[in-house]
């Protein structure tokens, strides 16, 4: 008799501490009823989001396996033996969507040449969330994840993307540490010109989200603590 292979879920959570299923839908819950095997970048976290979707599964029932930057990558494909056993696996990232600037794409790259079925569940993309409710273009733009820390590479990068966004009309994406937002929104006004479209989404689904998109020259009139909040910055040069 031919053995079936498991399945691996990838997993969405939370994008902060507000009560999942105000943003996962159901199949998250379903999913985690049945799975016992996870791969996580945080234990603690991952068993505190288990427990909040699942109250009454058996913590002591779970495995996890660590994927964060200690893993030695010669480790990731005996993580989903179990579905070559016939188990599901669940792949959960630490904040919004697996394989969405996340090593989980590490995983789901192995279970393909393996020949694993990949099951991904609706959650919420702070990328995504953020470019649907920016007002720029949802036909072409790009996720650049961090910009340079060096002073001039950085002010260089600004530039750049801006200039890409003039020539393509392409929106560009990208993210910064949270305790540096607020030195990275004074760089954007002091580098990009003043009619330069920058997209600011911070908390975003949380109760504390904040959404806005102006001018670089209305930014400068703009006070906004974006201190040690994640935030998705977007600029769109037309």
């Amino acid at each position: 008799m031919e053995n079936i292979t498991g399945k691996l879920y990838l997993i969405p959570t939370t994008l902060g501490d507000n009560a999942p299923l105000e943003v996962l839908p159901i199949s998250v819950k379903k999913v985690i009823e049945q799975v016992d095997t996870f791969i996580v970048e945080n234990e603690k976290t991952a068993r505190r989001f288990i427990k909040s979707i699942e109250p009454r599964k058996s913590q002591s029932s779970l495995t996890l396996f660590p994927l964060n930057k200690f893993t030695d990558v010669a480790e990731l494909p005996s993580y989903l033996e179990p579905c070559l056993q016939g188990k599901n696996v669940g792949l959960l990232s630490e904040a919004g969507c697996p394989g969405v600037a996340d090593p989980g794409a590490d995983i789901v790259k192995i279970a393909h040449d393996k020949n694993i079925q990949v099951v991904p569940l609706v959650g919420p993309s702070s990328i995504l969330l953020a470019i649907m409710s920016s007002g720029m273009n949802g036909q072409s733009f790009t996720f650049n994840g961090y910009l340079p820390i060096d002073k001039d590479e950085k002010k260089q990068e600004i530039k750049q993307l801006e200039r890409l966004s003039f020539e393509k009309n392409q929106s560009q994406i990208f993210i910064e540490t949270p305790y540096r937002n607020n030195k990275m929104l004074e760089d954007m006004c002091q580098y990009l010109e003043g009619n330069t479209l920058v997209c600011v989404a911070c908390d975003i689904t949380l109760p504390t989200e904040y959404i806005k998109t102006k001018t670089v020259n209305n930014w400068k009139k703009t006070k906004v603590d974006l201190h040690k909040r994640p935030t998705i910055f977007i600029i769109h040069k037309s």
